[in-house]
């Protein structure tokens, strides 16, 4: 069983993951990236689509030119979770 995150884990959130914030009228965090072209968009994804395997957990994502937008959630947890605290700070190690 998976848990959603306690109080206080949620309180160091911003601290934790700066370019993060809660979605409105979602319990998930997202975060938004722009890159130079639809190629950088592209492989940026495909390095994200493997850690989401590599922690089997999978964001809500989008994609448009040279955009990405990617929201993260535990279904199980009905919202925030330790899963998507570790996969948002695995994606911005690789966001740079």
């Amino acid at each position: 069983m998976i848990l959603p995150l306690d109080d206080e884990t949620r309180a160091r959130l911003p601290s934790r993951l700066p370019s993060w914030r809660i979605e409105p009228g979602r319990d998930a965090l997202r975060r938004d990236f722009t890159f130079p072209d639809f190629s950088a968009a592209w492989a940026f994804m495909s390095r994200v689509a493997l850690l989401a395997e590599k922690h089997n957990h999978h964001p809500d994502w989008s994609n448009s030119w040279n955009r990405v937008s990617i929201s993260l959630t535990t279904h199980e947890a009905k919202g925030l979770s330790a899963r998507d605290v570790a996969l948002a700070q695995a994606i911005d190690a690789i966001a740079g």
